[in-house]
């Protein structure tokens, strides 16, 4: 059985997720588009700081951002997400399909006792 290969964007989305920072602005954004500032004031960093972490969440595919003016507002993306989803629902069959063989063996094995 082969294992099946992943992008790198799988890779990105959880080393995004990994950072509670960032785990807070996805929380932030699933009730609706955010500006940077609005995003930023329940942290205390310094605001060059904390736009590094949008960018990683938007290289991710976990956000999108768009400018108007001066204020750039951030919304949810489902790419990153449903990119790790895939992954996650692949991982789950693999050992669902493990388990299954396990409990095969274990009743051939109580029947032979």
């Amino acid at each position: 059985m082969s294992v099946p290969k992943y992008s790198d964007r799988v890779d990105e989305v959880f080393k995004a997720l990994a950072d509670p920072t960032r785990r807070k602005v996805i929380e932030r954004l699933v009730s609706g588009p955010a500006s940077t500032s609005d995003l930023a004031e329940p942290f205390s960093m310094a605001l060059p700081s904390f736009t590094q972490h949008l960018g990683v969440l938007e290289r991710a595919g976990l956000v999108t951002s768009s400018k108007a003016g001066r204020i750039r507002t951030y919304r949810l993306s489902a790419a990153g997400l449903d990119a790790a989803q895939g992954w996650l629902a692949d991982q789950r069959r693999l050992w669902e399909q493990r388990l299954d063989q396990l409990d095969t063996f274990l009743v051939k094995q109580q029947e032979q006792t």
